[in-house]
């Protein structure tokens, strides 16, 4: 039986329900916050493993919510997962920008909900196996600890960002396309499009500092991460 504990971060109580319903049945331990301050406040607590979060929220919104969880030391490495009313690829990227995992799409299955939390923690066992930490340069990655440094200075990353960060640097110098990315990160279920790719490497890039060049594109193709 599962022992993850979630963090829901939701106002309508009907959702609430379904989703406590939903996990409690599959093992998972549920903590349900009304709005964004106290879903913040539980969440920095500690004891979590995931949030879902709910987008349209009173008082802070889910975006804001999200924005401080991945500013803040104490669970900029807590996975989120998105809950929307709103489809449209604009608000699932600037979700993705924010340093969301992954999406669901209101009304959902709960059959669905349960597949994306499952890939999200299959994903992070995978990387906590591979505990050999992987040097490009300057460039320091452990998988198993979900640390980089650069320069001997930490970097803060997304597990999105990391994930994409140390499946490119495992193999320097290999070209992957987009697919390729999405496939070795998510999974080939995940439902994800090319731009969200692309806005993931533009946030890399940008933590990089004047290091970004380790990142490069392949005209045509896709991404690789530079040998050095």
């Amino acid at each position: 039986m599962s022992k993850e504990h979630i963090l829901v971060i939701e106002d309508e109580d009907d959702i609430q329900e379904l989703v406590r319903y939903t996990l409690l049945k599959e093992g998972f331990r549920v903590t349900i916050a009304g709005d964004g301050e106290s879903g913040v406040e539980r969440a920095r607590e500690g004891g979590f493993d995931l949030v879902l979060l709910d987008l349209m929220l009173p008082g802070i919104d889910g975006m804001e919510v999200c924005r401080i969880l991945q500013g803040d030391p104490r669970t900029s490495s807590l996975p989120v997962i998105m809950i929307t009313a709103r489809s449209e690829e604009s608000d699932v990227v600037t979700g993705l920008r924010m340093g969301a995992e992954d999406y669901v799409t209101k009304p959902f299955s709960p059959k669905v909900l349960l597949a994306r939390i499952r890939n999200v923690f299959r994903r992070r066992s995978r990387h906590a196996a591979a505990e050999e930490p992987v040097k490009v340069g300057d460039l320091l990655i452990h998988p198993g600890r979900h640390e980089v440094t650069l320069k001997g200075r930490p970097l803060t990353l997304t597990p999105t960002e990391f994930g994409i960060l140390h499946f490119l640097a495992s193999k320097p110098g290999w070209v992957f396309s987009r697919e390729q990315i999405v496939d070795g990160v998510k999974g080939t279920d995940y439902p994800v499009t090319d731009r969200s790719v692309d806005v993931q490497m533009v946030n890399l890039r940008r933590k990089l500092g004047r290091h970004a060049d380790l990142l490069e594109t392949v005209r045509g193709v896709g991404y690789r991460c530079k040998e050095t």
